[in-house]
């Protein structure tokens, strides 16, 4: 940690933890160890913002598995407001802590029950699930969350991700479809379709995988994993028994100009040893027209 604690004043603390909560940095291990060598002492100093603080702390030593300075501050915060759902989160994020997985679902149900619209303790509880393995059940879990909080781009990221652990590519692509609705134009989310697709084989998938490659790419040239794609999916579509002869003299016209791209980035960054090594297993990957 860069600071000085013995030159630092409990108002410097008091801005700094500020600071970090205006620009959303969890700084875990220097909160927890901030707040009980200088700030724990001031708290009745700090007014109402002494709730905010607690709760940064309180998140900061869950990070920290400090699980008994957490407690304190749940118990503070519990203190002045009872009964209030924000305070059950994080005792449910205790007990999840202390894998009270149980006791750890029964807090963030009563939640859901008072207050359907808080997508927070869905998500929570879709993270115990996954803890304990049960995969099954944080996908059905996750497709009811979607049915009501639609346009949660991280949530279709990661029913995306359970899906490809069960190996249920379909499925995972559907979920990429989605985002790729949500936002057209990130080409990390094509990338990944494209991806997705080539995993699944097929000479429909492929070309597929071909198209969506290519779009990333065009978004964001500098993008060296979708250039490996499509130089992989242009080879695959060359010799796959479907491919027509015109369609596979443009797959390796294609698949060459991927390979002739990739190495050229790394010409810009590498040394000529690694380009040797890069340019070695690109000979290995291209096929000749």
């Amino acid at each position: 940690m860069p600071w000085n604690y013995d030159n630092m004043s409990w108002t410097d603390v008091r801005d700094l933890f500020r600071t970090w909560r205006e620009d959303s940095e969890r700084k875990s291990e220097d909160v927890v160890e901030l707040w009980e060598s200088i700030l724990i002492e001031k708290i009745h100093k700090l007014g109402n913002e002494k709730y905010l603080v607690l709760e940064q702390v309180c998140v900061a030593a869950l990070d920290c598995n400090r699980l008994s300075v957490a407690k304190e501050c749940i118990d503070l915060l519990e203190q002045e407001f009872p009964g209030s759902l924000r305070v059950l989160k994080y005792h449910a994020m205790h007990m999840e802590a202390l894998e009270k997985y149980d006791e750890a679902l029964k807090i963030l149900d009563s939640i859901i029950k008072r207050d359907e619209t808080n997508a927070a303790p869905r998500k929570r509880r879709l993270a115990i699930l996954k803890a304990q393995g049960r995969i099954t059940e944080a996908i059905k879990e996750l497709t009811e969350y979607l049915k009501k909080f639609m346009s949660d781009q991280e949530a279709w990221h990661e029913l995306c991700d359970l899906y490809l652990q069960e190996q249920e590519y379909a499925k995972a692509a559907f979920c990429m479809e989605e985002l790729i609705l949500h936002n057209p134009h990130s080409h990390l989310i094509y990338q990944r379709y494209a991806e997705i697709k080539y995993t699944q084989g097929g000479f429909d998938n492929m070309e597929l995988a071909k198209t969506y490659f290519a779009q990333a790419i065009k978004l964001n040239p500098n993008n060296v994993r979708a250039l490996y794609g499509l130089l992989l999916v242009a080879n695959n579509i060359a010799l796959s028994a479907k491919c027509p002869a015109s369609k596979k003299k443009d797959a390796i016209k294609l698949g060459n100009w991927a390979a002739t791209q990739i190495q050229k980035r790394y010409a810009l960054k590498a040394t000529e040893k690694d380009v040797k090594n890069v340019v070695d297993v690109l000979g290995q990957l291209q096929l000749e027209s």
